[in-house]
């Protein structure tokens, strides 16, 4: 405990900060995948027409970032 700031951060407070923090970036990660994901059917429709196999990449892409997302909360309360 601080003069400055006279309470006790708790062990179960500091858990839920960090509950909160992972929920956030989980949420922005999906925000960006769902962006990358309309972008690539715009372009997707775009003329003139992409090139073969750029399409395998965005996948993989979103495949990466919905990974890591689901890993920021797995197996914790």
């Amino acid at each position: 405990m601080s003069d400055r700031y006279p309470i006790e951060i708790t062990d179960e407070m500091r858990q839920t900060m960090d509950t909160a923090r992972r929920q956030g970036l989980q949420k922005d990660l999906r925000t960006l995948a769902a962006n990358i994901r309309a972008a690539a059917d715009r372009y997707d429709d775009s003329e003139p027409e992409p090139e073969p196999g750029w399409r395998a990449g965005v996948e993989w892409t979103l495949l990466w970032i919905e990974n890591t997302a689901a890993q920021l909360t797995e197996g914790r309360p």
